[in-house]
């Protein structure tokens, strides 16, 4: 499970909160330039005690600082259907994540910002028509996308990760240790690829979609689900999970399964944009503004 020194140098984390540092450090290392994945595993084998979201900007590689002369105002577009990133609130206006995201930027770019909803499978179609400058909507950068759209830098990464109801305590994930487990997955998915491929031992179970993956853990049909940690999380902090479960062990972030994080989607010309989308990203993570709205809309984090 190794990646180019490229991957590593771009994905490395550079983490300031030293005990989620050291297990997110080995992670990184081991899934990046070794194989042995149970010691990965071992290095990371607890969670961080609370929510912390993880620096993906170097700060040795600063960004430039954009000329922003002729940028006067940023249309961002995003969906309205994706809670807790973008939503329609109680008054109708746009909010989440994302939403919060794309009004921080503007404001430390110092220019004007609208935030115009569109349907999720139209976002490319409406800004390759210039309907918009900028897609902040939790796209993947998939080759497709990247045919049509260039990205910035990640903000967010989309681990995957083990859950296990409550009162299990304690689960340890190596392979080596889950021989005997029911493990439960998407059909289809590239988590269930990951786990035929490192878990091969233990007794995959395969359900036709995330609700009934959901339902099978929460009734005790299965010992662990593995799935999109941010899915997760948000099913976790959601009513319906009838708070039965935790993470068990750390993030698995191996790019060519679960891909290379969430950036903003520009046009493929609008290199300057990029690059000043770029810049602010990075200024808003050393000044803490990011990590301050990934605590507020993820209680239950996904790292």
């Amino acid at each position: 499970m190794s990646g180019s020194g490229q991957d590593v140098t771009r994905r490395k984390f550079f983490i300031r909160q030293s005990a989620a540092a050291a297990k997110l450090f080995w992670l990184v290392i081991c899934f990046f330039s070794a194989f042995q994945l149970a010691g990965c595993i071992a290095r990371a084998e607890t969670a961080p005690s609370r929510p912390f979201l993880p620096s993906l900007f170097d700060p040795h590689n600063r960004q430039a600082a954009p000329s922003i002369d002729s940028l006067k105002a940023i249309r961002f577009l995003t969906a309205d259907d994706y809670p807790p990133f973008e939503f329609l609130g109680s008054d109708g206006a746009l909010a989440g994540f994302n939403v919060d995201l794309a009004r921080a930027i503007c404001d430390e770019l110092k220019v004007s910002c609208t935030i115009q909803p569109r349907r999720w499978d139209n976002l490319l179609d409406a800004l390759e028509a210039k309907e918009g400058d900028a897609v902040i909507a939790s796209l993947k950068e998939t080759p497709a996308a990247r045919a049509r759209a260039r990205f910035t830098e990640p903000y967010y990464l989309t681990p995957a990760r083990f859950v296990s109801r409550a009162s299990a305590g304690n689960v340890d994930v190596r392979p080596e240790a889950l021989l005997q487990a029911r493990i439960g997955v998407e059909a289809g998915s590239a988590h269930e690829a990951f786990l035929k491929a490192f878990f091969a031992r233990s007794t995959v179970v395969a359900f036709p979609d995330r609700a009934a993956l959901m339902a099978a853990l929460r009734d005790g049909k299965v010992d662990l689900a593995f799935d999109d940690a941010v899915s997760l999380a948000i099913w976790m902090n959601d009513r319906h999970s009838e708070k039965c479960c935790v993470f068990q062990g750390g993030p698995f972030l191996e790019p060519a399964f679960f891909g290379e994080g969430i950036g903003i989607a520009v046009r493929p010309d609008d290199d300057n944009l990029r690059r000043a989308l770029n810049w602010a990203l990075q200024e808003l993570d050393e000044h803490g503004a990011l990590t301050e709205l990934y605590l507020k809309y993820f209680p239950i984090g996904f790292y």
